[in-house]
This record gives structure tokens, sequence and C-alpha cells, in this order.
């Protein structure tokens, strides 16, 4: 008798889009259906700094904020790899923190660019701007054009490094996550 045994690869997808695409609401989407999903972590980093008082840390000191979105978003990775479950989905990824700092015209480090280079994910599903479900919030500054302009940004530097992005249609969450699963 011959076994077979397949090996399964870790699989770490990133969710990417400008604001307000329905990043958020399709990771809680996943996470009741029992995936294994890391959070956006600009929300946080945001109220952190409104409790010490900085209203908005990424327009009064972006690079900062971007210092500290990359620390985070690479601490995610990491994590990423140690969990248990073969599939994790992740709500923005590392090279979101370059292509806004590039939205913004700001410098950054080299070690943006390097770690946009040694943490690779497995694949990337990029969700289009949609003005119908745009909103702003405390958080989310931007309007919709700006979200246009962020986005081009975003589809620029993921292909920098090499992303071939999947775009999730225009749809219901249901069927979002549906094209989302049937892909990978």
């Amino acid at each position: 008798m011959r076994f077979i045994f397949r090996i399964v690869q870790k699989e770490i997808i990133v969710l990417l889009g400008g604001p307000g695409t329905g990043k958020s609401t399709l990771i809680n989407e996943l996470v009741a259906r029992g995936y294994c999903c890391y959070p956006e972590i600009s929300r946080e980093v945001t109220l952190e700094a409104q409790k010490r008082g900085i209203e908005q840390l990424f327009l009064e000191q972006p690079l900062l904020f971007s210092e500290m979105l990359l620390e985070g978003r690479i601490q995610q990775f990491k994590n990423a790899k140690e969990e248990p479950d073969n599939v994790v989905f992740i709500d923005r990824g590392i090279p979101d923190v370059v292509a806004y700092m590039d939205y913004i015209g700001d410098e950054y480090p080299e070690h943006f660019i390097k770690a946009c280079e040694d943490y690779k994910y497995s694949k990337t599903f990029i969700l289009p701007p949609w003005e119908e479900i745009y909103q702003s919030d405390t958080e989310r500054y931007e309007n919709f054009e700006q979200a246009l302009e962020i986005q081009k940004h975003l589809i620029e530097t993921y292909k920098k490094y090499g992303y071939d992005l999947i775009e999730v249609p225009k749809d219901t969450v249901e069927n979002r996550i549906l094209y989302i699963l049937d892909k990978i």
C-alpha cells in the first residue's frame, strides 16, 4: 500500500484597495465563517494617537504613523506564518505603507522597501473603488476622489513588488466571499 502525502503550503492572503472598498466588511464575514483573519491596524494606531491628543497622526506625523504601521504589519505577517490554519487573510499588507507614503509624496527610509521585498504574500485580492458603498468616518478622512488616487498608488506599488492582483468584482458580500474562496 502506498501513501501519498501532500504538503500544504501556508497561504497568507492580503485584501487590499483604497479606503472604503469593503475590505473590513469581507474580513469580518470571513471571521464569521471561521477563517483566520488579521484586521486593519491603522485604525488602532489612529485611535491610540487620538487618546494621546494627536487628532490625525497620519496627517500630522506621517512618517511616525507609517513606521508604526510597518512594524505592525510585519508582526502580522510573522504571526500569520505561525498560525495553525493553512489560510490566513490580512486586511492590508506591508506594501500599502509605501503606497500611502508615495501618495502623500513623503520620503521614507530604505527599510520600508526592504520590508516589501522580504515579506511576500501568497495572493493579493484588490477591491475596486465603489462610490455607492464609500463612507467617511472619524478615522477615514479621504474623500472618494482621494480614494481613487490612493487606489492607483496601491496598484502601482504592489505590481512594482511583483504581485499579480486579483480584482474582486463589485457584488454582494456573499458573492465577493465566494469569488475569493474560489480563487484560493
